[in-house]
């Protein structure tokens, strides 16, 4: 099909409008501003709305909120909830026992926050400044000349599944710029297509992901304790397997409530979603929720690979931010500060080249500045030993945590590493246990399909299919069923993937893309890596507000 693209260009455009992308907008804008030398900054985002993609627990430590709007205070931000109280428990099926709080999770001074409000705060912020930002919009091709990116192209708009246009059919847009900026977020679909072509992830540890389940409920108020924070660690896991939930108090009587499993688990039935409605029944848990009301649902994956999964972040006419790049602190389950902290060093390390007229140069001195600031000396570095240790097991790993943390103050003179990645972690199905997860109550616990409805997922009917497959008939039947036992109907917390049988009792997987919530679960955990997500058209998938 014949096309004619409109070109837009730009000084710089950032790919996600998540805090990193928001927060380099901002300090970009900031330094035209002090230097008298404005830039034209375009930011798209493939939310409908800003914030509508994104997800998290969430607790703001303020470091780089400080740093970038000094007087952020006087400007109505959404952060009405100072962390009062700290609690980290561990759990059996019955019991709970109080732990000591490990100093990395300590919140005096931050806040329980919506992570979307807080993006809407930022895009204010920089709208203010003079920044484009256009939501709906999704990045799905990369513009290069001479091996060097030079922008991106919007996917088209109005297509059927045949590629054929339907009458509201509108082409994508080309937006070129002198510097690409993508903040993607967790396994962005653009930012895998750079580690190949540039080969960015040679000589690292692989990448290592946890999937975040969340709910978001209204509690009666003699239940509510606004700025408690609980983590806990334990049951309903096993002991082999890394995870953990979160419990928040925010605003008036809501009650964020949420489950990280990670995602090298082995057991090929165990369910992530099934884990977290298990949690949720513990007699420490049960009793907020019984009078509650459950008004929202979503799913994210979290990087947790740490500095030894940091990729090369730069390239001829880009660069890599925020959790695209890996710099989530995982002892600390925090990523939000280090997030902004990236995209304003990536902004004070790319503004001397737009000033100077020398944008067509790579921008290497964004990795030096960043190696040298507090993300990298004070919060990555002191916490890298701490994920790849729990791979021995909870109590080895929580054993060695301590010796790292309080003997070697995070400073030990090695450094632990990834051996693989997630999807080559699962065991076969004939050597594991299947898992049998207890009935829902439909008062504490939901069946999927009541969950994803309060996801608010959005797409246009007929729409071209957004989940690829490799390999559409072998792989999935052959060995994802055979020898897996179809994971991907398990650890995909939207019923995506489904196996269905014909009259003839002949297996096949149905893929129910309407549910998709984004989580890239399934781009990350399926074992031969046959599925490839790719964004959907622009605007469509998961409406998050207050998530």
């Amino acid at each position: 099909m014949s096309m004619t693209r409109e070109s837009m260009e730009f000084d710089v455009v950032i790919v996600g409008a998540g805090p990193s992308g928001l927060s380099a907008s901002i300090r970009l804008a900031q330094l035209g501003q002090q230097h008298n030398h404005p830039l034209n900054i375009c930011i798209i985002d493939k939310g409908a709305e800003v914030g509508a993609h994104i997800l998290s627990g969430a607790v703001l430590e303020p470091r780089a909120l400080n740093e970038l709007i000094p007087d952020w205070q006087t400007k109505n931000p959404p952060l009405h909830t100072p962390v009062t109280h700290d609690q980290f428990v561990f759990l059996t099926q019955r019991k709970s026992w109080t732990l000591p709080t490990p100093p990395q999770m300590h919140n005096q001074g931050n806040y329980i926050i919506s992570l979307g409000q807080f993006c809407r705060f930022l895009a204010e912020q920089a709208e203010s400044l003079g920044v484009n930002i256009f939501p709906g919009f999704a990045a799905t091709e990369i513009i290069y000349e001479d091996n060097r990116v030079c922008g991106i192209v919007t996917g088209d708009k109005g297509l059927d599944r045949k590629g054929e246009p339907k009458p509201q059919y509108q082409p994508g847009i080309e937006l070129r710029a002198k510097q690409v900026i993508f903040a993607e977020g967790c396994r962005g679909s653009l930012t895998q297509t750079l580690f190949v072509r540039y080969q960015l992830r040679e000589g690292v540890d692989p990448q290592t992901y946890g999937l975040g389940i969340k709910e978001l409920w209204e509690i009666p108020k003699e239940q509510h304790r606004a700025g408690h924070v609980m983590h806990s660690i334990g049951w309903p896991l096993d002991s082999k397997t890394y995870g953990g939930s979160f419990t928040y108090h925010l605003g008036e009587n809501l009650l964020a409530i949420g489950f990280v499993t990670g995602l090298d688990y082995e057991n090929p039935y165990l369910n992530p979603y099934e884990e977290f409605q298990r949690f949720k029944t513990h007699p420490s848990v049960s009793p907020l929720l019984e009078k509650g009301k459950r008004i929202a649902y979503g799913a994210r994956s979290l990087v947790e690979g740490g500095i030894q999964s940091v990729p090369k972040l730069t390239f001829p006419g880009g660069l890599i931010i925020g959790d695209g790049a890996g710099f989530l602190n995982v002892p600390k389950i925090k990523g939000i500060h280090n997030a902004m902290k990236s995209g304003m060093i990536a902004a004070e390390s790319l503004f001397p080249l737009l000033r100077h007229s020398t944008a067509a140069a790579e921008c290497t001195d964004y990795p030096k500045q960043l190696k040298e600031s507090w993300l990298w000396q004070e919060d990555l570095y002191p916490a890298r030993n701490l994920r790849p240790a729990l791979r021995w097991g909870l109590w080895p790993g929580l054993i060695y945590s301590a010796i790292d943390t309080y003997i070697f103050r995070g400073r030990a003179p090695w450094t632990l590493h990834h051996k693989q990645p997630d999807h080559l972690t699962l065991k076969k199905a004939d050597t594991c246990k299947k898992l049998d997860y207890p009935k829902h109550d439909n008062t504490i616990t939901f069946d999927l399909s009541t969950s994803v409805y309060l996801a608010n997922v959005s797409y246009d009917e007929n729409q071209p299919y957004h989940l690829k497959l490799k390999d559409r008939h072998g792989v999935p039947i052959n060995v994802n069923l055979k020898e897996y036992a179809s994971p991907e109907t398990r650890y995909c917390p939207a019923g995506v993937y489904e196996i269905l049988y014909n009259e003839k009792q002949e297996p096949r997987l149905q893929i129910n893309g309407g549910n998709c919530i984004h989580c890239k679960a399934c781009d990350i955990k399926d074992p031969t890596q046959n599925i490839v997500w790719t964004p959907s058209e622009g605007g469509s998938g998961p409406q998050y507000g207050m998530m």
